[in-house]
């Protein structure tokens, strides 16, 4: 064990530098499939926004792809994480009460899986908060 109780196996991985790259492209990796795939199906894009009553489409699918594309980029690069994170987690506070509003659903399987789906994406609004935390206090102690 470590001086702060962590086993020492535990510690070295928590410690080394790769680590906190790669839990920050499993947090955004999604978002940038998302992006990706959303620019290269521009009529996709649009429609999904269609999809969820959003006017104008366009501008939507546009706003969609700048934050799922620059907010993770932020994020993986440390720069600016406060302003990344806070783009991905404003998008998905608000995408989860558009796609998930499962209180507006009768009760049965697509309440049950829409309930699952809302709560899921407030965890990462949770992620993003946190990587916003331990960015500014690792700079601030530096």
């Amino acid at each position: 064990m470590s001086g702060t109780g962590t086993p020492k196996f535990i510690a070295s991985v928590l410690d080394f530098a790769p680590t906190g790259f790669l839990a920050r492209l499993l947090l955004v990796g999604a978002y940038l499939v998302g992006g990706l795939t959303k620019l290269s199906d521009w009529p996709g894009a649009v429609a999904e926004q269609a999809h969820f009553g959003l006017t104008p489409p366009a501008l939507w699918a546009a706003l969609t792809i700048a934050v799922e594309l620059i907010g993770p980029l932020l994020i993986l690069t440390n720069r600016f994480v406060w302003l990344g994170a806070g783009m991905l987690g404003v998008f998905t506070f608000f995408a989860a009460l558009v796609a998930n509003a499962f209180w507006a659903m009768p009760a049965g399987p697509e309440r049950f899986g829409a309930t699952n789906a809302f709560f899921e994406h407030m965890g990462l609004v949770g992620g993003f908060i946190l990587v916003a935390i331990l960015a500014y206090r690792t700079k601030r102690r530096a």
